[in-house]
């Protein structure tokens, strides 16, 4: 109880909350705001069984599944090797992942990567 409360005291995930959730960085309210996040997304996926037209990618526990689930879905239809397969990306110049209100005719819209050393801006090209 005493590493609990000091993890709280310096705003720090707690190890054992770490052992069995997900690697972040992030300090405990933002570490929070993210799980609470991750389980609405997982909570309306799991009530239809629908995907999401938008998906937010940095939520899923483990992305590279969903990846590689786009890309056995393409194989599959296409009817393509697995083998040859392989991830193109095109972004979009969309602010809010809600204003995606179409699904693509092939692969899938995703949200939630980061730039680094970058700035994105909105409006141009």
């Amino acid at each position: 109880m005493e590493k609990l409360a000091q993890s709280l005291f310096v705003n720090q995930v707690n190890d054992l909350w770490v052992k069995y959730a997900y690697f972040s960085k992030k300090e405990l309210m933002p570490w929070f705001e993210d799980l609470l996040k991750r389980i609405q997304q997982l909570t309306d996926y799991s009530e239809e069984l629908i995907a999401p037209i938008a998906l937010w990618i940095s939520g899923l526990f483990n992305p590279m599944s969903y990846l590689t689930a786009i890309m056995q879905v393409t194989a599959r239809t296409e009817g393509l090797a697995l083998d040859n397969m392989m991830l193109k990306t095109t972004v979009l110049n969309i602010e809010k992942s809600k204003d995606c209100t179409e699904r693509p005719e092939k692969g899938a819209l995703i949200w939630g990567f980061y730039l680094q050393g970058a700035k994105w801006e909105l409006g141009r090209g």
